[in-house]
């Protein structure tokens, strides 16, 4: 799947909720679907700036594809972290340069993160696409 088709899914999951209260469950449900990261990998350089929680962003490449695992010290965070695995893992270095994160608008993610944790999805997304620069710089 292409990532504008992994987000089209995820609006329309998150579509079929009625209040905000069960998108929160839905993220945090997200959160718990997501490997723990080995603790070798939770170091300083995988931290994530800009992040109320710590978030630890871990990436390979392999045949011009970026996977990527993720964790947190939060459930939430996690969550939104899973979110962004889900979307990004496992696509074209090219593909998620020139994604767009229209995704957070419409399912409304903005709406119900408080502002610090608005800045810390925008910081994970962000280190996602710094990966894929340097990658690309690679090539």
């Amino acid at each position: 799947m292409t990532i504008s088709e992994i987000q089209q899914g995820l609006i329309n999951e998150f579509s079929l909720f009625d209040s905000w209260e069960q998108r929160y469950e839905y993220v945090i449900e997200l959160g718990k679907s997501l490997p723990e990261m080995p603790e070798k990998d939770k170091i300083q350089d995988k931290l994530i700036k800009g992040c109320q929680s710590q978030v630890w962003l871990n990436t390979r490449l392999e045949n011009g594809k970026l996977f990527f695992e993720a964790d947190s010290d939060a459930i939430l965070p996690k969550g939104i972290a899973a979110m962004l695995v889900h979307i990004y893992s496992g696509q074209p270095i090219e593909d998620i340069l020139k994604s767009d994160e229209n995704f957070i608008e419409k399912i409304g993610l903005q709406e119900f993160l408080s502002p610090t944790r608005a800045n810390g999805l925008l910081a994970m997304i962000k280190q996602i696409k710094y990966y894929a620069i340097a990658y690309s710089a690679k090539k």
